[in-house]
């Protein structure tokens, strides 16, 4: 798919005229991050009811997904499917510690495992490319896991907040530089 210049410009030029807005987005996000990191059980609290949320929300489109289905096998397949969703997420609500602990010990888990992938994957990359950066990449990958689950189940008060928090400061350095970089330079 080729996209032509002009069509490229006139997307810079609407963006560049929003970028005061831009910029005020990200400042948005640096605000709430600090907030985040300063309260982070609040912010990992806040995690735990955004998942809960999530989960609601898809068992609700999953069981009206239901009465799409042709066959009854299907049909109560999804069926039952939107309403396990549902019922996790409001036993989200219900108790939100423990789920900040099964959250925590997920996150660790799986950020270990996504360590030793990209090892084995740096391991097989060929001789010349840059793939002492991807294990050294796995590595820090993993040893973030393993701090995590060592910490376990202590860390789930904080952990998840520390995440929020330190996404929410990156995303809103990530907006302010766009924005700062559509701004007209003379």
């Amino acid at each position: 798919m080729t996209v032509s210049v002009s069509a490229t410009g006139s997307v810079v030029e609407t963006l560049r005229a929003k970028s005061g807005w831009i910029v005020a987005l990200g400042v948005v996000y640096l605000i709430a991050g600090a907030v985040a990191l300063s309260s982070v059980a609040l912010a990992t609290a806040v995690s735990v009811f955004l998942v809960g949320i999530m989960m609601v929300v898809s068992g609700v489109a999953e069981v009206i997904n239901a009465f799409q289905m042709r066959s009854w096998g299907k049909f109560l397949l999804w069926l039952l499917l939107g309403a396990l969703y549902v019922v996790a997420g409001i036993l989200t609500f219900e108790n939100p510690l423990l789920t900040a602990k099964l959250l925590t010990l997920m996150l660790g888990a799986s950020l270990i495992a996504s360590g030793i992938a990209k090892i084995i994957l740096a391991l097989g990359m060929k001789a010349g490319s840059s793939w002492i950066v991807v294990v050294l990449a796995g590595v820090v990958t993993v040893l973030v896991g393993l701090v995590i689950v060592a910490h376990w189940p202590v860390g789930s008060l904080y952990i998840l907040g520390i995440f929020l928090a330190v996404d929410l400061i990156f995303t809103g350095i990530g907006w302010i530089s766009i924005g700062l970089g559509l701004k007209p330079h003379p």
